[in-house]
């Protein structure tokens, strides 16, 4: 079977994306796969390099790449690829639908309010919030441009950096609490990851550098557990999740909080997702067997749901 290794893209996290897609050719199962890595500069580069392939699997990161662009052009190309479909992934990508669509399922999310420049932060939606708030990039990734602010002054600040990511930026009620994951594979939840970062959150450095963030695999009281399980699979089916994503909470008092929903989780050696499979006894090489085997099972699906509809 030949496999290319989409990396590179065009977002702000481009580096991240080579991490991950240097880290699948290094354990794909040479034996089983003609592996051929594939590095996007621009947009042509996709149609240009993939011609042949079996499947795309995708190592992308960010906008083009993670928000259904890249899935559509390979659905119009025929070309089977990992992880979500355009749907999903464009809906995960954005925070603001996301959290509407949880609200509407009844899983718990934090308050938000949108805005698009510094004049916005008067409204009342935004001042309801209170503070401390965190602002983050509507479709932002990696925590680039996020940052907690506990002031008016601080929460200016933080909206002007972010405005040089995104057009359009959340403000969100902060919920301090425990931070774990929920990494789902194939509509199973696999061991839950509870996060320390050594900073103020689990920001971009406490992510990718080694030793920033305490990151263990926990058993939660069976109470939590079951609770954490409800509002990970809930959200997973809520965003019409497939194949793979990890969820991503806080817990206060007993109650999980969703806080975002990753359709192309990081796979670097640092990442949560690997962590917690090999929890499960999945080693890497066989991560990426399933990631690849239901994926094709799922892009045959939605083949026949579009032939009975043709």
């Amino acid at each position: 079977m030949k496999v290319g290794v989409i990396m590179g893209g065009m977002s702000s996290e481009r580096q991240i994306s080579l991490l991950t897609g240097q880290e699948m050719v290094n354990n794909l199962n040479k034996e089983k796969y003609e592996v051929k890595p594939i590095v996007i500069n621009n947009k042509m580069d996709l149609i240009e390099q993939s011609a042949g392939l079996d499947i795309a699997l995708l190592a992308l990161h960010g906008k083009y790449g993670e928000d259904g662009t890249v899935q559509a052009t390979l659905d119009s190309l025929g070309i089977p690829y990992t992880g979500c479909g355009v749907l999903s992934s464009g809906v995960c990508m954005d925070k603001d639908m996301t959290k509407k669509l949880l609200r509407f399922e009844g899983v718990a999310t934090g308050d938000w309010a949108m805005v698009g420049s510094l004049e916005e932060l008067s409204a009342p939606a935004v001042e309801r919030l209170g503070f401390p708030v965190v602002v983050k990039p509507n479709l932002g990734g990696s925590s680039i441009g996020t940052r907690i602010a506990r002031t008016p002054a601080e929460l200016k600040s933080a909206v002007q950096e972010a405005l040089k990511w995104d057009s359009a930026i959340m403000v969100e009620q902060f919920i301090g609490g425990d931070e774990i994951t929920c990494p789902i594979l194939n509509g199973k939840l696999l061991p839950i990851v509870a996060i320390k970062p050594s900073g103020e959150f689990f920001d971009y450095t406490s992510k990718y550098e080694d030793g920033a963030a305490d990151e263990k695999v926990v058993e939660l009281p069976r109470e939590l557990h079951d609770k954490v399980e409800a509002a990970a699979l809930a959200s997973y089916k809520a965003l019409k999740c497939s194949v793979y994503a990890r969820i991503d909470m806080i817990v206060k008092d007993g109650v999980p909080y969703v806080l975002e929903i990753n359709t192309l989780p990081g796979l670097t050696r640092n990442s949560l997702l690997p962590k917690s499979a090999a929890a499960a006894g999945i080693p890497f090489g066989k991560l990426l067997d399933y990631i690849i085997d239901y994926s094709l099972e799922e892009r045959k699906k939605e083949e026949r749901i579009l032939s009975t509809q043709a």
